[in-house]
């Protein structure tokens, strides 16, 4: 064989072990978008979300959300934010409800961006991607973010949203949610403060993580009040044919029998109800 042709059959192994090329997105092609592991953006034509007047017992929360999301969407300072704290009280329904309501009030191009907890150490890859966008405004969206053991890509978040030598796109936004405040456990910390030579830096790095976040917003578990407030909102959104009387105490013995009172028990409870009574939703 020819050394010509050698080195040409060289080159074309190379080239079929080298990763395709991703070509770059079409943002006009859908609101909301998920970040796949090869580093294509997939567009997502039905959102699963919720309409916003359906998420109670949150108001103060989702109004300070809607806020932030707003001043984002209209090219003024807005902080990354965490939605913390009980599981089903609504703060990825919540994220997704918000972008949807400012997309539509305010004429900019605002995008949702997924992108899922265990593709995080790729998050500055994507921001570097979004960077280079100048018609687009980009909320990136982290659902039940949080960090165990020896995980250390916390390391490649904290870069990407405030301490690398780009910082975060102007254009970009972080929300995530999370069931920890601190998004590492308890046992996680002490670990750390029990084996490291100054425990307390050891800690201070941890803790850092959340302090990137300019938005703290906790969500807690709801009075009976408002897990009724949920499934009237419901009944009311779609229409259930069923009277009070007989709908309030089958809901509240479908929330003692789960032991927890949520949207997300409330939402289970519609769907039972809307089942029995011949409808789909």
């Amino acid at each position: 064989m020819s050394k010509k042709k050698l080195i040409k059959r060289i080159a074309d192994a190379l080239e079929r072990l080298a990763p395709a090329k991703v070509e770059a997105p079409d943002f006009n092609a859908a609101s909301a978008f998920v970040w796949q592991s090869n580093g294509s953006l997939q567009a997502v034509k039905a959102v699963n979300r919720v309409d916003l007047s359906l998420l109670k017992g949150i108001d103060q929360t989702r109004d300070t959300l809607i806020e932030n999301t707003k001043r984002f969407a209209m090219g003024y300072s807005a902080n990354n934010a965490l939605l913390w704290g009980s599981r089903g009280m609504g703060k990825s329904s919540l994220v997704k409800a918000a972008h949807n309501h400012v997309d539509q009030i305010c004429d900019v191009k605002l995008k949702l961006i997924e992108i899922h907890r265990e593709d995080i150490e790729s998050l500055p890859q994507l921001m570097g991607h979004l960077r280079s966008d100048n018609e687009c405004r980009f909320i990136v969206f982290c659902d039940d973010l949080s960090f165990d053991g020896g995980d250390t890509s916390y390391k490649s978040l904290k870069a990407a949203l405030d301490g690398g030598i780009e910082g975060r796109p102007a254009n970009t936004l972080f929300y995530a949610t999370s069931n920890r405040r601190h998004l590492m456990p308890r046992d996680m910390m002490e670990n750390e403060r029990s084996t490291a030579i100054n425990p307390s830096e050891t800690v201070q790095e941890k803790v850092s993580l959340s302090d990137r976040f300019g938005l703290w917003l906790g969500f807690h578990n709801c009075s009976q009040d408002d897990f009724l407030e949920m499934i009237t909102g419901y009944i009311k959104y779609y229409e259930l044919d069923i009277s009070e009387e007989k709908w309030r105490p089958q809901a509240i013995e479908w929330a003692a029998t789960r032991g927890s009172r949520s949207g997300r028990v409330a939402w289970q409870y519609i769907q039972d109800l809307a089942g029995k009574l011949g409808k789909s939703i």
